[in-house]
Formats: structure tokens, C-alpha cells, sequence
């Protein structure tokens, strides 16, 4: 079966480059990236650039030029993100032969070093900044990051009948169970926060060099609490995990005001982020790329092991549900 991608060919990829301005070599490098497809490009003056070609009908134009917005917004105010490059008239969504696409600067580095105390407090004072304008508005095209993305996921996996029959009741009784726990733990908190956020700040997409660290790809940019940008920055839990998200927080607040009634939100939003995953990756089965890179998907082991994960972090969530009690 056939996939819009098919006919993002080489040509294809190389017509898009030129047809904004520039002159590629036709140096190609495949980026690591499933959702869109991203390649580093090698230009005939030596530089490179990287082009994003954004998977079709997930996103509409607006809601991709509202990302756009955003980050050239926290560009403005000399914030270390990585932001598309705009055409003669401005434009930073650019179309050939039937995608949508835009282009970026390269910006190399490495993953940080969470394990350092001194690590976690400088990407904490960025992370700060970037909310501080990420704050000022909420997106008007773009979803929202709550319990809505859980339901959704689960939704889909059971009604398109995804998992082996003897996983089903199983897996349906426990995400009912964990749902309704992640329901319980948004509704605790009375007028919680929602405004602009990276949406995906794992790190992946934080790239650590002498002069610090820059944020990239923000093509999950959603609304949602604050924490949403924090939580995959720490580890372990209980006390361990208040300890390092501190050292985030400590270096966050020197820019922006954090409320910390939103720490119970860590667990119930790891939870969210296992769920929405495998509904992600069943959603994109069609995609030849996904049973090329993750063939275990379909097995009975992995949902066995899936199984296991969710009802651990159900107990995770009524442990630190308990701790915010005491």
C-alpha cells in the first residue's frame, strides 16, 4: 500500500531547496526523525541547512505557522531555540510537489548532562525565559496537553481493535483506571495554569554546547501546564526526582513564577506521554517507516511489557498522590 511519503523523492527534496533560493550539491542526510521527515541538506557554499517536511493532514497551515510564530518570537528576545528560516517575502512554510515544508538552520551538539546539578539549574533559567513569553498567550490552532490526549489514544487502539484479545480487558480495565486517575490529579488543582509550551522537551531536543544549551524542534508546541516542559528533565522519584526538578526550578524562577501545586502532575503526565505513544505508533502503522523501525510493536511480548508499565505507573501516581497528602 502506497503512503503520501512514497514520492518525497530525492528530486523532490532538491526542487524544494532550490525553489526557496538556495543551491544544494545534492547531499542528502536522513535526520532521525519519524513523525515528519528531516534531512540535512549541503549547499554549494559549503553550509548546511535542515528541511523539515511535515507528515500531511497532521497539522493545518495555521496551526504550523503558529509554531513558526512562536519560535521566531523567542528567537526575537535572543532565547537559544532554533527557528525556520524565512523566504524573500517573509514566508516560512514553503510547497513542492504536494508537501508542505520549511527550512532551518544546522546547530549541532550534544545531550546535556542531566546527572549535573549545575546542568539542570542553567537549562531551568531557559526554560524560564521561554515560558515567560510562552505565557503572554495561549495557541489558538493547537491542542491542548490533558487528560483529552490519554482518552484519545486509548480510544483509537481499542476501537480499531490493535491489541491481541487476551491483552484487551486487561489493558481496557487498567487504562480506565489510570485515566480516571489522571482526571482526579488535573481537577485537584483549581485554576491551573495553561499558556504556550515547547510540548515535547525531552532531551532529545535539547542540544548542550560550550556556550550552553538550545531547544530544538518544537513541532509539539501545545498549551498545558508548565510542568509539561520539566518533568522529562529529572528522574527517578519521590525524593530523588523533588531534588532534581529543584535544581530546574530554582534556576526557572529567576525568570518565571512556577506553581508548585503542578509537581503532582509529573506521574499523571508520564502516564499520559506511555499511553499517547502506543496510540501513536498504531496510528502510524500505515507509514512503511514504523514496522521498518519498530517491529516489536505487533508482538504479544510488547504488550505484556506495556501492560506491566501502565499498572506501575498507576501505582506511581497513588504513591506521589499519597506524598502530596502528607
Amino acid at each position: 500500500m502506497s503512503h503520501p511519503y512514497d514520492s518525497l523523492t530525492p528530486e523532490t527534496i532538491l526542487d524544494a531547496i532550490e525553489a526557496v533560493g538556495y543551491l544544494p550539491t545534492g547531499g542528502l542526510l536522513a535526520l532521525n526523525s519519524y513523525e515528519n521527515r528531516v534531512y540535512q541538506i549541503a549547499l554549494d557554499d559549503g553550509s548546511f541547512l535542515v528541511a523539515k517536511f511535515y507528515r500531511p493532514d497532521r497539522w493545518s497551515d495555521a496551526a504550523i505557522l503558529e509554531e513558526h510564530a512562536f519560535t521566531l518570537e523567542l528567537a526575537e528576545r535572543e532565547i537559544p531555540v532554533v527557528a525556520p528560516l524565512a523566504g524573500e517575502e517573509g514566508e516560512t512554510l514553503h510547497r513542492q510537489g504536494g508537501f508542505r515544508y520549511a527550512l532551518f538552520p544546522r546547530r549541532g551538539g550534544r545531550a546535556p548532562e542531566l546527572d549535573d546539578a549545575e546542568v539542570r539549574f542553567r537549562i531551568g533559567r531557559l526554560l524560564g525565559r521561554i515560558h515567560a513569553v510562552g505565557a503572554t498567550r495561549t495557541f489558538r490552532e493547537r491542542p491542548g496537553i490533558g487528560p483529552e490526549l490519554g482518552r484519545s489514544a486509548v480510544s483509537w487502539l481499542l476501537e480499531n481493535d490493535w491489541l491481541p484479545p487476551e491483552h484487551r480487558s486487561q489493558y481496557e480495565q487498567l487504562a480506565k483506571e489510570l485515566l480516571e486517575s489522571i482526571e482526579a490529579a488535573f481537577a485537584s488543582i483549581s485554576d491551573l495554569g495553561i499558556q504556550r509550551l515547547h510540548g515535547d522537551c525531552h532531551p532529545g531536543n535539547i542540544l548542550w554546547t560550550e556556550a550552553g544549551a538550545h531547544f530544538v524542534d518544537l513541532d509539539d508546541s501545545r498549551n498545558g501546564p508548565a510542568i509539561q516542559d520539566l518533568w522529562m528533565l529529572v528522574s527517578g522519584e519521590g525524593i530523588e526526582l523533588r531534588e532534581q526538578m529543584f535544581d530546574v526550578l530554582a534556576g526557572y524562577e529567576e525568570f518565571h513564577d512556577f506553581d508548585f501545586r503542578e509537581l503532582r502532575l509529573i506521574e499523571p503526565l508520564r502516564a499520559l506521554r506511555i499511553l499517547n505513544y502506543a496510540g501513536w505508533l498504531a496510528r502510524r502503522w500505515d507509514d512503511p517507516a514504523f514496522p521498518r523501525a519498530f517491529p516489536w510493536f505487533e508482538s504479544g511480548t510488547y504488550w505484556d511489557e506495556h501492560i506491566m508499565t501502565l499498572r506501575e505507573q498507576l501505582r506511581r501516581i497513588e504513591v506521589s498522590a499519597q506524598e502530596d497528602d502528607v
